[in-house]
């Protein structure tokens, strides 16, 4: 019998983000699992997909990933061909890694059919270099943690003059997504207690909003300004750009709205 997992991107707006191949393999698969609880897919119908796909796939909660290591998914594939549906590219959230462990573990082939993903796509919109970015980190719900983590990834990047791309925390099953304002005002909280001037109004950020649709948002000013800027609706997130090639100076202010001020941030 047929032991295998794969694991395939739906991308990140909505049901038309699955690629070619992905359809293919949901197509001959013996069961479909689907969770979207991990990213927003603003767009995203089930009902929509259900009629693409020609079947329902089987939606699973945070609970079974995270608690239960997805057993259901890990005890279908163990005799047939399984298909599991991630928002975005599928291995980027570490849940799923997990999961893909075990399933080796127990003698499961697993493979991988890439979607687009959130990494990717704001790199792209910006039009700043791939290659010029840090660590990346998530900044929390403010009201839930106190975690300077975020502030301190920011910082070290910018030292080695790097950008930093902020994801910024959802609760989709709670309808709870943080905007770009409450993570400036968050960050500059932490600033008034650190004082090292690595969040100020006067510094430089990227918002980015819906990713992947037709008409994402995308804006960079001084912090003052984009602290009053209207990103619309989920989901947002934020890049600290370092040092500047003038190139990329140029696309902030051409396809971002960027200050020309910029200019004088290049190497």
């Amino acid at each position: 019998m047929l032991r295998e997992l794969v694991f395939v991107g739906l991308g990140l707006h909505d049901e038309k983000g699955i690629s070619l191949r992905g359809l293919e393999e949901v197509k001959t698969a013996d069961h479909v699992f689907l969770e979207t609880y991990t990213s927003l897919m603003p767009d995203f119908s089930i009902r929509r997909f259900q009629k693409t796909i020609g079947r329902r796939p089987v939606v699973v909660s945070r609970k079974e990933l995270e608690e239960k290591n997805g057993k259901t998914i890990l005890d279908a594939a163990e005799t047939r061909k399984v298909v599991f549906l991630v928002p975005g590219d599928p291995l980027i959230a570490t849940t799923h890694i997990a999961v893909r462990i075990e399933a080796e573990k127990r003698g499961i082939r697993t493979r991988v059919v890439h979607g687009a993903s959130i990494l990717s796509a704001v790199i792209g919109l910006s039009g700043l270099h791939n290659y010029k970015f840090g660590k990346s980190v998530t900044i929390p719900f403010p009201v839930e943690t106190s975690s300077e983590t975020p502030y301190d990834v920011i910082a070290q990047n910018r030292k080695f003059g790097l950008h930093t791309l902020c994801l910024l925390d959802i609760k989709t099953e709670e309808k709870r997504f943080l905007s770009i304002r409450d993570s400036l005002e968050a960050l500059m909280q932490i600033e008034k207690k650190r004082k090292n001037e690595v969040i100020t109004e006067e510094t430089l950020g990227v918002g980015v909003a819906r990713a992947g649709s037709d008409n994402p948002t995308v804006k960079a000013d001084y912090l003052r300004q984009l602290l009053n800027y209207d990103f619309g609706k989920p989901p947002h997130c934020l890049v600290f750009p370092g040092k500047l090639h003038f190139m990329e100076a140029e696309a902030l202010i051409v396809l971002a709205g960027a200050p020309k001020k910029v200019k004088e941030m290049t190497e």
